[in-house]
């Protein structure tokens, strides 16, 4: 039998350290437009603050989790993830990038295990191993938005295996690559997310919505847009 690891030690003891949830939301080029991960910590135990773990920066963000319950029988796991929406930061994500089947990993560890700058007196007991295996979903849909919070819809690896098609997602904003085959746009005139005009190609970045591609393609006389969304399917209280 191999020895008990230092998270399970930690677990098994008579007062153990308080478990701290950790969040990685990874975009990628191909899926989701931009190559980006954001870092945030659900703010629970006291920890108001940012935190470090591994030497990983992540913001104190108030989440909420549910649903990760695993069964012998059943459909797997769709775990909802809940959060805050403050001065509409997750809403202004959503409308930069598209965020379905953005890669999503829970961290796991306890408090006693996080970095040594965490605390003003370091900390001897900090190790970046500590920790419960990853849980890994992706972001299926966006299933409610309003001005408290934002809840995702999340999915298994398996679950995006076995898409039937068509796969085309009914969301607001559109999937296409900017200026790849599917979008079509090959103008002069640049744009930056919010729509204005900018002179540069390194500023030049779509905003995703009809309105980004009806300004596009009127500068340059087109009047049949590609845009891939669907214009208000997007839930908005």
């Amino acid at each position: 039998m191999s020895a008990p690891t230092s998270i399970q030690q930690q677990i098994q003891s008579l007062e153990p350290s308080a478990i701290i949830e950790l969040f990685q939301l990874q975009l990628t080029l191909a899926v989701n437009g931009v190559d980006a991960t954001f870092y945030y910590h659900a703010g629970t135990n006291n920890l108001t603050a940012d935190v470090k773990f591994a030497n990983i920066a992540y913001a104190a963000t108030p989440i909420e989790m549910g649903g990760f319950e695993v069964t012998s029988k059943g459909p797997l796991p769709r775990p909802l993830m809940r959060v805050a929406n403050t001065n509409g930061a997750i809403s202004a994500l959503l409308i930069a990038y598209s965020p379905l089947q953005a890669k999503l990993t829970r961290i796991r560890t306890c408090k006693k295990f996080l970095d040594a700058s965490n605390f003003s007196g370091g900390n001897p007991t900090a190790d970046p191993s500590a920790k419960f295996q990853d849980d890994v979903f992706y972001i299926d849909r966006v299933s409610k938005e309003n001005l408290q919070f934002v809840e995702f819809e999340l999915s298994s690896k398996l679950d995006l295996m076995n898409l039937q098609l068509p796969g085309r997602q009914v969301m607001e904003y559109c999937p296409w690559r900017y200026r790849g085959a599917e979008c079509g746009y090959r103008g002069k005139a640049y744009f930056d997310v919010n729509d204005n005009v900018v002179n540069t190609a390194s500023a030049d970045v779509c905003g995703k919505r009809y309105n980004s591609c009806r300004i596009r393609f009127d500068s340059q006389g087109i009047k049949n847009y590609p845009h891939g969304g669907f214009p208000g399917s997007r839930i908005q209280i």
